[in-house]
C-alpha cells in the first residue's frame, strides 16, 4: 500500500474555531467548506476539520476515553505554551518537575481534543 499523503481529521462542532486553531499553530491557512475545514501549510494539506453538531471532548487525562492526541515535539516550552493559549487552548495538565530527559504537559484544542506539548529537557 502507498500512501500518498496523511491528514489528521478532527471532528468539531465550531469549525471555524477548531480550523483557525490549528492554522495558527502550523502556520497554515483554511480552506473551508460548508461541513469541512481544510488546513494547508504551503498548498499542501495537513489538518482536517469536519462538522461534528453533536461532538463531545474527551476527559483525558485523567478522564476517558481517549480518543486520539498529537504529540507536538517543541523547542521552547514557555513560548510554545503562550502560543497555544493565544489561539484559543486550554491547559489540562501542567509538566510534572522531573529530571527525566524528556518531559510534556496536555493541552486541548477549542473542540477538547487533546495535544502534548513535549521537549527535552536541558541537561
Amino acid at each position: 500500500m502507498r500512501i500518498n499523503h496523511q491528514v489528521v481529521v478532527f471532528d468539531a462542532a465550531d469549525l471555524s474555531a477548531e480550523s483557525s486553531f490549528w492554522a495558527g499553530l502550523v502556520g497554515g491557512t483554511v480552506d473551508a467548506e460548508d461541513d469541512w475545514h481544510m488546513v494547508l501549510v504551503e498548498g499542501k494539506p495537513r489538518v482536517g476539520v469536519q462538522l461534528a453538531p453533536n461532538h463531545v471532548p474527551p476527559e483525558w487525562p485523567d478522564g476517558n476515553p481517549q480518543q486520539i492526541h498529537l504529540d507536538l515535539w517543541i523547542d521552547d516550552i514557555h513560548a510554545s505554551h503562550e502560543q497555544v493559549m493565544s489561539l484559543g487552548a486550554r491547559l489540562l495538565k501542567s509538566a510534572d518537575e522531573t529530571e527525566a530527559p524528556d518531559s510534556f504537559q496536555v493541552h486541548a484544542d477549542p473542540a477538547g481534543d487533546p495535544f502534548c506539548l513535549c521537549w527535552v529537557n536541558d541537561a
